[in-house]
């Protein structure tokens, strides 16, 4: 019976393996300290400058915005208010074709018996917001319901 070969075991390469690296690479510098603190006080210069140019133009803006506002804001309710009496007209003139074959009923009252009875013929009478919207579809009052004139 023969023998089986003698394992070589793994020896290192003839002339040694390279040496480790170990000495300190110090990082390349690509500006100096001064020159980092003047870089810092322009950039911030700067920056600060467009900053308060920005403040300034926005400022102004608001200005003019508030001023415009205040300036149509009469036009407006003026004009929610005549819109408004065109409405309630519209609805007395519905009330009136709607209840024009009912014998005894009289437009603004209850068949003739004044509502508000205290109250002198030419007081004008807000009415309610479902008296307002109520020739008008349920959709239609529930959109309005949360308008506000300068939201």
């Amino acid at each position: 019976m023969a023998t089986p070969p003698a394992k070589l075991q793994e020896m290192p390469p003839k002339g040694g393996y390279q040496s480790i690296p170990f000495a300190r690479v110090p990082a390349k510098k690509y500006f100096k300290g001064w020159q980092l603190i003047a870089a810092y006080a322009g950039f911030t210069t700067v920056g600060l400058s467009a900053y308060y140019l920005n403040c300034k133009e926005n400022l102004r803006n608001e200005v003019e915005m508030r001023s415009a506002r205040n300036v149509i804001y009469a036009l407006l309710l003026a004009e929610r208010d005549r819109e408004y009496l065109k409405q309630i007209r519209r609805n007395r003139d519905e009330e009136t074709e709607l209840m024009k074959n009912v014998k005894g009923w009289e437009v603004g009252t209850w068949y003739g018996e004044p509502v508000f009875k205290t109250l002198p013929k030419d007081k004008f009478i807000d009415p309610t917001f479902q008296e307002f919207y109520v020739h008008t579809e349920y959709k239609e009052m529930a959109k309005r319901k949360n308008v506000k004139l300068l939201s």
